[in-house]
């Protein structure tokens, strides 16, 4: 009978312990941040936070700054130091000497949304009642909210800020939010090259979408000024061919491979024709576009009076311009929009989103299977299947189609920059699934052809894409390119109409044959039995038992002559493990009727390793390990499969007959252990299956 279980597991947050500085901040992983601040207040002191300290372990992790920067509060670089001053603002964000021109231009854009930009930046902050040297600011991470906390000191030279500031020198608040940023991903030098869309999603928690200029649909222009009205932060920028163009300055005045944030979009009268205009703010502060519509441009000579008043066009080098969309097009390669709902930009109505979220891992030779041109690992690759229940509401060409919006992240890739990790090229295909299936095989893929897929893959943090599909269940498979690529990911699915979904391989089960009865007349037995009892005898001697060092013998006796097992010898610990596993009677070996039974599973265990040996070099690899498992009658999913692969797989990730063995007797010991204590088939004992069997499996 099949026995199958629900796999039942618990995360855990892993916890680093704090150091004790001797200061207030060794309570900040446990307090909240109006604990610390009353904490602080009460003891008269100025909050000084344990896990971002004023030294260069928070600034850089590959290098050393050309000169000392001295770390400073506000109140002690200005008099009247302020946290707002008329209110946040595009141009409270100037550069500093930090390669994050992505992030600034994503803080230009949060300050167009009052309603986003007070969720990120707490506006009842300051530096006057009950200043206590602490602050705090809120990033999207990974589908939650997380709250950094911060001290104020910040890093200075020749009592200026050293990194991001506003024009004004008594305004703070953007050097804080970009030290809690640092903070949020190791150190500012984390923070050195980026996508704006990256910032965008970790201060919104919104879908990004990137549109190709040079194959920018007709209606762009109305794309974009709905995104705007719907309060999603643009930006944009101009490719690169190498790394020398980097930030090179044109002779237009546009700087390559540099972020910039769009901040308008409007249409203004001139010489009796409507003329499309973009607004684009460069976060250096300065350098700015020179051509038409540029500041002090003749053009603006020829907009109607009204146009130029409600444009408040001022002529100033701040960083910010405008020009005519068509130049626009001409000039910049890319505009990347950021919707804090993943509303279409092309429909006017608003929907409410159905949101489905699954966190995986690609794991060496467990997972971590590569794109599709790696047919032999594709399918280990995590599998998620969607049930697309109906068509949505307003379809404009007749066409009964569900609309999917699919997000592929990448996890703490920045965060892990300092170990040598970088982002991983990733991408997704989407199948027609298939029913009954709780994991698609290798061969599935090698006759099924994809129904839809990422435009491309791509090293960004997220890949995301926009698809309409009929109703129907389907399967997507997130890869990295390569195979044996190891990170953790998360997909984001969007539907207008509610769905099912669940992922793939998630169930564990086993169809273990009922013990034969044992045999009471051995008259009664065929011929074939007869023999088999002969040989048995011969074996055991007078005893009638073959304990785990004779049962080592006969292994090594009778596969040395297989050749396609590639066995010198079995480990006495697998022998002991399956005499334990067989042994009904507490007896120093096993008796005929175990050993018979043993028997007929030595066979099948033979032929699932030999079916997946497909270069005959008397091994396995990792990736078949699922394969074979399921031949023999056991279901595992991906957490616990990983484990096997750790413990039984070699430097290569291959896994010899010994070890398969082995694998074999304390998994099928493990699931009758499990179902001789579960009286009640509840799939639950003291401990739920997943801990059982993680428990002794690593005995």
């Amino acid at each position: 009978m099949p026995y199958v279980f629900s796999s039942v597991s618990g995360g855990s947050q892993k916890k680093k312990a704090v150091k004790d500085r001797g200061t207030i901040g060794v309570k900040a992983r446990k307090a909240t941040y109006q604990e610390l601040k009353n904490l602080c207040l009460t003891q008269g002191v100025l909050y000084e936070d344990p896990e971002f300290p004023a030294d260069e372990s928070s600034l850089f992790y590959s290098e050393k700054p050309a000169v000392s920067f001295e770390w400073k509060r506000p109140k002690e670089i200005s008099r009247n130091p302020e946290f707002v001053i008329d209110g946040a603002s595009r141009t409270d964000i100037c550069q500093g000497d930090l390669g994050d021109c992505w992030f600034l231009a994503a803080v230009a854009s949060l300050t167009l949304n009052q309603k986003i930009m007070c969720q990120v930046v707490p506006l009842d902050q300051s530096f006057d009642r009950n200043y206590a040297g602490i602050f705090h600011f809120r990033f999207w991470q990974y589908n939650e909210w997380v709250d950094v906390i911060i001290d104020d000191r910040l890093p200075t030279f020749r009592n200026r800020l050293v990194f991001l500031h506003s024009a004004s020198n008594d305004e703070f608040w953007s050097a804080l939010l970009e030290k809690a940023y640092a903070k949020l991903y190791g150190s500012y030098e984390s923070l050195k090259g980026g996508s704006t869309l990256e910032a965008m999603e970790d201060f919104t928690g919104g879908m990004g979408e990137t549109f190709n200029l040079k194959e920018a649909p007709p209606n762009l222009y109305s794309l974009l000024q709905k995104a705007l009205k719907r309060g999603s932060m643009l930006g944009c920028s101009i490719d690169i061919t190498s790394a020398a163009e980097t930030e090179a300055r044109t002779t237009t005045g546009l700087v390559k491979g540099h972020a910039y944030s769009v901040t308008g979009l409007e249409e203004v009268n001139s010489r009796g024709r409507r003329v499309q205009l973009i607004r684009v703010r460069n976060p250096w502060g300065q350098v700015e576009w020179n051509g038409p519509w540029s500041d002090n441009s003749p053009e603006w000579k020829t907009v109607d009076a009204s146009d130029y008043r409600r444009l408040n066009n001022i002529a100033k080098d701040d960083g910010e311009f405008w020009m005519s969309f068509d130049d626009f097009k001409r000039h910049y390669d890319k505009v990347e929009v950021c919707n804090l709902t993943p509303d279409s930009l092309d429909d006017d109505s608003f929907h409410k989103w159905e949101v489905t979220v699954f966190e995986g891992t690609w794991i060496k030779g467990c997972t971590a299977g590569g794109c599709r041109n790696f047919q032999d690992t594709f399918w280990v690759n995590p599998q998620y299947k969607v049930k697309l229940l109906e068509a949505d509401e307003e379809q404009d060409d007749g066409k009964d189609e569900c609309t999917m919006m699919v997000a592929l992240m990448q996890k703490n890739r920045r965060k892990l920059r300092k170990e040598g990790a970088d982002l991983l090229t990733i991408g997704f295909a989407i199948y027609e699934a298939e029913g009954g299936i709780d994991h698609l095989p290798k061969e599935f893929f090698r006759f099924h052809a994809s129904k839809a897929k990422s435009k491309t893959y791509i090293n960004i943090r997220e890949n995301s894409e926009r698809f309409k599909l009929p109703p129907g269940d389907y399967v997507i498979v997130p890869t990295t390119f390569q195979p044996e690529e190891e990170a953790d990911f998360l997909i984001r699915l969007f539907t207008e109409k509610k769905t099912k979904s669940l992922e793939l391989g998630d169930k564990i089960g086993a169809d273990l044959p009922e013990p034969p009865k044992p045999t009471v007349n051995p008259q009664e037995e065929n011929q074939e039995e007869k023999q088999f009892r002969s040989m048995f005898e011969q074996i055991s001697g007078k005893d009638l038992v073959i304990n785990a060092y004779e049962l080592q013998d006969i292994l090594n006796t009778i596969f040395a002559k297989r050749k396609e097992v590639a066995m010198e010898s079995f480990d006495i610990e697998t022998c002991r493990s399956i005499v334990s596993l067989y042994n009904k009677d507490n007896a120093e070996g096993l008796g005929f009727d175990e050993f018979k039974i043993f028997w007929s599973r030595m066979k099948l265990w033979t032929r699932a390793f030999l079916s997946c040996d497909h270069d005959k070099s008397g091994t396995i690899s990792a990736h078949e390990l699922r394969t074979a498992v399921k031949n023999i009658g056991f279901q595992v999913n991906n957490q616990l499969l990983q484990l096997m692969v750790i413990r039984y797989s070699d430097a290569y990730l291959q896994i010899d007959f010994d070890n398969f063995l082995r694998c074999m007797v304390r998994l099928e010991t493990a699931f009758r252990s499990f179902k001789a204590c579960d009286t009640r088939q509840t799939g639950e004992v003291t401990l739920n299956l997943m801990q059982w069997l993680y428990m002794t499996m690593n005995i």
